[in-house]
C-alpha cells in the first residue's frame, strides 16, 4: 500500500507546532517586506527550528498566533528577525579582500594624504557586522597599517540587523578556538587571553574597540542613519539573502555613502553585475565608483 502523501500542516521541527502552508506564506511575506530577505520554500524548515522556541516561550499553541503577535508587537518583530538572521562570520574572512586592503588600498590612501588630496582619516563601514569579527579585523589591519602616532584619525562603523549579535560584538569576546583565524602578530598585539572565569575566551584590546561604533541597522529600509561618507564599505555575503529589486536598492544607498576614491567590497558569491553601472571591478568582487558623485567626506 502507498503511503499517504505528508499533511501540509506536518510539523518540520520535533516538539514544534505544525506550520501551514498559509502561515509559511505570511511569514515569507513578513521577512521580505520588513528585511529584504527571500525565504524560499527550502527555507521552511529551518523557519520552523528558529521560531519554534520563541511559540513555546510566549505559551502560543501556533505559528499563525505568533504571527498575529509579531505584527502587533515592534519589539517581537525585531526578535523574529534576529532568529531568522544567518550569521557565520569568521576573523579575515576571505583574506584576498584584506590582501588587497594593506597591499593597495591603503598605501593609496596614504599617497592621496600625502598630496593633501584628502586628509589623514578614515571612515570605514562593516554594513553586516554580525558578531563582530569583521570590523575587528578590520580594526586590527588599520592600526596596524596607522598607529596613534601616525597622526591618522580612524573610526569604523559597525551595523547590523540583529540585536542579538550587535550585542556579541560589543562584548568583543570570543572562543580563544577563533585564534587560530587571526595572524599572529596581529593576535599577540591586539587580542587578550581570558583567564579565570573567562578561560578558553579571548577579548580584543580597549585600543581597537575604541574603534568601532556599533549600531542596529536594517539594511532594506529606505534610509540609513549613519552620517557621512566612507573611504571603505564592506557588505559582504549579505545581498545573497535579498531579491533582485532589494539588492539593487541597497547596492544605490550604500553606494551613495562611498567617497570617490573609495572602494566597496562584496561576498565572493555576490557580484554588482545587472545592478549597477556606476561601478568598476578593479578585483574579484571589490568596486569603485566610475566617475565622482556629489557626496562628501561630511566635514
Amino acid at each position: 500500500m502507498t503511503a499517504p502523501p505528508p499533511s501540509p500542516r506536518l510539523a518540520l521541527v520535533a516538539g514544534a507546532p505544525p506550520l501551514s502552508d498559509h502561515e509559511f506564506r505570511l511569514f515569507q511575506a513578513f521577512v521580505l517586506r520588513e528585511a529584504g530577505i527571500h525565504l524560499g520554500d527550502h527555507k521552511r524548515a529551518l523557519l520552523v527550528g528558529r521560531l519554534a522556541r520563541r511559540v513555546r516561550a510566549l505559551g502560543l499553541d501556533s505559528f499563525g498566533a505568533y504571527y498575529q503577535h509579531v505584527i502587533g508587537n515592534g519589539g517581537e518583530a525585531t526578535t523574529l528577525l534576529d532568529c531568522i538572521a544567518t550569521n557565520e562570520t569568521h576573523f579575515f574572512r576571505e583574506p584576498e579582500h584584506f590582501d588587497f586592503l594593506t597591499e593597495r588600498a591603503l598605501a593609496e590612501f596614504e599617497a592621496l594624504a600625502s598630496k593633501g588630496s584628502i586628509p589623514r582619516r578614515l571612515r570605514v563601514w562593516s554594513a553586516a557586522c554580525s558578531t563582530g569579527e569583521e570590523p575587528y579585523s578590520l580594526a586590527m589591519t588599520l592600526r596596524a597599517r596607522f598607529p596613534k602616532e601616525s597622526g591618522w584619525s580612524l573610526e569604523i562603523v559597525a551595523t547590523d540587523l540583529s540585536t542579538r549579535v550587535l550585542e556579541q560584538a560589543r562584548a568583543a569576546t570570543w572562543p580563544i578556538t577563533k585564534a587560530t583565524e587571526i595572524p599572529y602578530d596581529y593576535l599577540r598585539r591586539f587580542m587578550l587571553r581570558g583567564t579565570g572565569s573567562q578561560n578558553g575566551k579571548m577579548k580584543a584590546t580597549a585600543e581597537l574597540g575604541a574603534l568601532i561604533h556599533f549600531s542596529r541597522m536594517n539594511l532594506n529600509d529606505e534610509s540609513y542613519p549613519v552620517q557621512g561618507s566612507f573611504d571603505l564599505i564592506f557588505c559582504r555575503n549579505v545581498l545573497i539573502y535579498f531579491d533582485a529589486q532589494a539588492k539593487a536598492k541597497v547596492v544605490d544607498r550604500l553606494l551613495r555613502r562611498l567617497n570617490p576614491h573609495g572602494y566597496f567590497f562584496l561576498g565572493h558569491a555576490e557580484t554588482l553585475t545587472g545592478l549597477t553601472d556606476g561601478v568598476q571591478s578593479m578585483v574579484p568582487n571589490v568596486y569603485r565608483l566610475k566617475a565622482p558623485r556629489s557626496n562628501s567626506r561630511g566635514e
